[in-house]
């Protein structure tokens, strides 16, 4: 199983549950969503040409949109390069796109953004059934490359490590987009539901997980060393996530 397949293989069982919620916009994208937006986002870029291997720059913010941006270019064959400037044919975003940053051709935005067109274009090309078995998938500044394999086993050991229930509801204090996505794949693959937090304070984060009613937290060292001892929550350093990639 690859990597994108993990994290959409409790889509079947989970079909409307949310999988990633997120604070700052309160969008909410379930388990369905997820699937369906990647498959068919990923046959819209092979349908613009997207070829094995090529680089699509992924400037999109920490959220529930950015796992469904980097898995449908994983799923195509891309790689995604996290980053807001560079060259490629291809970018998505969210809603900003400076020419003077970027030289692309086609650039696909979430929301309404002068000089792109709708994310929403990708999604009528069909879908895409089967993803790459192997190849590389994802890098933060284009020369480092995470490739399907090593993300996939990567993920499986995290899985065993760092047990989630599919009954659990965990809050991502995470503000690194790659630690976030990790930590995204690492819920949906237990089939649990992950709440997108941005930086809070401690308070803050206190509040939100007793309004979410979360069982566990992911968060910078020092928000997480303040929690601990909550009789509650179980904590995890956000170092944990990414330790076995070398991050």
């Amino acid at each position: 199983m690859t990597w994108t397949e993990l994290v959409m293989a409790a889509a079947p069982m989970q079909g409307d549950q949310p999988a990633v919620s997120d604070v700052r916009t309160g969008e909410v994208l379930s388990y369905a969503a997820f699937a369906r937006r990647v498959t068919r986002a990923a046959a819209g870029l092979r349908a613009q040409g997207l070829r094995y291997g090529e680089q699509v720059l992924v400037d999109v913010p920490l959220g529930a949109t950015l796992p469904v941006a980097v898995h449908a270019v994983a799923w195509a064959g891309g790689v995604a390069v996290l980053t807001g400037s560079g060259a490629a044919r291809m970018m998505i975003t969210q809603d900003r796109y400076d020419p003077t940053e970027v030289k692309v051709d086609q650039v696909f935005s979430f929301r309404p953004t002068p000089g792109t067109r709708p994310f929403t274009d990708l999604l009528t090309a069909g879908a895409v059934e089967f993803g790459p078995l192997a190849g590389p998938a994802v890098t933060l500044d284009g020369s480092r490359l995470f490739d399907n394999t090593e993300l996939a086993t990567d993920l499986r050991r995290l899985a065993t490590r760092l047990v989630v229930g599919k009954d659990d509801v965990v809050i991502s204090a995470v503000s690194e987009p790659f630690r976030g996505l990790r930590v995204i794949d690492l819920v949906m693959t237990s089939g649990a539901h992950v709440v997108v937090a941005h930086e809070p304070s401690l308070v803050g984060c206190r509040v939100l997980a007793q309004e979410r009613r979360a069982t566990v937290v992911v968060a910078p060292y020092d928000l997480a060393r303040r929690l601990l001892g909550d009789p509650i929550l179980r904590v995890v350093d956000e170092r944990a996530i990414v330790s076995s990639l070398g991050l």
